[in-house]
């Protein structure tokens, strides 16, 4: 199931979200300039280490490690990924909380990410890069606030495929299922060896439905007449 775009209408310009995926490509490019051996060196001394962090994780450097790596992708795949998710469901969140809070939301979701993967995989010296930390509590987040709007979606089944629109619920939960399950199963004697740091989805995606509790009782959700109208004139219809 791969999403496509939300039918959600926003009252403002997203402009951090825009801004995060701009820095994000952004590094991937200066990424790609670097050789095989000079992009390791920066991982191992710019993002996080779990072998290194585990032992002093509230350190200067730990933080600013963590930091970094919210901007770091592994290849065009993943960074193709990361910022799809970003736009489709990023904008909302921003819309909803306003762009400083969200900046503060998404900076929180992808440290306690971070802190998330390190803590199942303390003696890993395989570094974590990705924003996929960060994305995953705007997934949480969406999630609690807009469960019931559709999602366009790309349902795959071999060599057919369809576009639908299915809830957010079931896009969303769907995806956090599917990250819980593969990172119960990647538990073991290898868990240390590398691999996608699924609990770093998995402690993003539930911080950022936890904190969409706190944060939509400080920014009243707008009436849902308002939101219904702002929907239907953007498709070109009168209500």
């Amino acid at each position: 199931m791969l999403p496509i775009q939300d039918i959600n209408p926003t009252r403002r310009l997203p402009i951090v979200n825009y801004a995060l995926i701009i820095i994000n490509i952004i590094v991937f490019v200066t990424q790609l300039g670097l050789s095989e051996q000079q992009l390791n060196t920066v991982y191992l001394t710019q993002s996080v280490v779990p072998a290194l962090a585990s032992r002093a994780p509230f350190a200067p450097e730990t933080l600013l490690d963590i930091l970094r790596s919210m901007f770091f992708h592994a290849g065009w795949a993943h960074l193709l990924g990361n910022m799809l998710y970003l736009w489709i469901f990023g904008d909302n969140i921003e819309d909803r909380l306003g762009s400083i809070m969200y900046i503060v939301f998404y900076l929180i979701c992808g440290f306690a990410a971070g802190y998330a993967q390190v803590l199942i995989n303390p003696n890993s010296q395989v570094p974590l890069v990705g924003a996929s930390g960060a994305i995953a509590g705007v997934l949480g987040g969406y999630l609690i606030l807009f469960p019931g709007v559709k999602v366009r979606a790309l349902i795959l089944f071999g060599y057919f495929s369809r576009l639908t629109e299915i809830s957010a619920v079931y896009v969303l939960g769907f995806w956090f299922v599917l990250q819980l399950f593969n990172g119960v199963m990647s538990l073991g004697p290898d868990t240390a060896e590398g691999g996608v740091a699924f609990f770093a989805h998995v402690g993003g995606f539930v911080i950022g439905a936890a904190l969409i509790f706190v944060f939509k009782s400080i920014f009243p959700q707008p009436p849902v007449d308002d939101m219904r109208n702002m929907l239907y004139q953007r498709r070109g219809r009168s209500y």
